[in-house]
């Protein structure tokens, strides 16, 4: 699904998630922000950079031309691709960084760090208590994409879906939910599809 012009919002690949019994099997969400800055957010697993490459190629950009990546939070399946884009500043949860250089900036208390006048990463802590969000402006509305903060659509009927899934603090999540909800005409999720926000 593709949202917007410029900036355009372009899921590459859409997450799952399923209970094998015994084990789980899951990939994230994977998000290209095409526009005036260029950005992958949540890069899937170690085992996608064939796959994620060829998704970039097929929308005209490469691995060197991303400016930003964005992984919602640390889990090792929205950050196994990073390694693709050593020319990007990085930002994992709370922690911003480009090669050696670690920068300081304060999630912690709330703070937004704006990208551009159309893109914001603001911390929405829950899943992990260091999760982040990313807020884009389209011409098609307003766009979060949220990680793990939503599993999927339907975790908005059934909260179960995304307490089974793990929550570092239910408390922040439900309160951050809110505020994403508030503000969003569409929510990309950690291990869905992309759905509108119905207000």
């Amino acid at each position: 699904m593709e949202i917007g012009k410029d900036p355009q919002v372009i899921v590459l690949y859409d997450g799952y998630s399923k209970d094998e019994g015994t084990s789980m099997l899951a990939n994230c969400t994977c998000t290209l922000i095409k526009g005036r800055t260029n950005i992958v957010i949540d890069t899937m697993t170690s085992w996608d950079g064939d796959r994620l490459t060829e998704a970039l190629y097929k929308n005209g950009i490469n691995c060197n031309q991303i400016e930003f990546v964005i992984c919602t939070h640390g889990h090792s399946d929205h950050i196994g691709c990073n390694y693709l884009f050593p020319k990007a500043v990085h930002i994992v949860g709370f922690c911003i960084s480009q090669q050696y250089t670690y920068f300081y900036h304060d999630f912690q208390s709330g703070k937004e760090y704006v990208i551009n006048d159309k893109v914001k990463v603001v911390p929405t802590p829950g899943h992990t208590l260091q999760d982040v969000s990313v807020i884009v402006e389209t011409d098609d509305g307003v766009v979060a994409i949220t990680g793990d903060l939503f599993e999927k659509e339907e975790d908005l009927r059934d909260d179960s879906i995304w307490k089974s899934a793990g929550s570092d603090s239910q408390e922040l999540q439900i309160i951050n939910r809110k505020k994403i909800l508030d503000i969003a005409d569409y929510i990309v999720p950690g291990h869905g599809p992309m759905f509108k926000v119905h207000k």
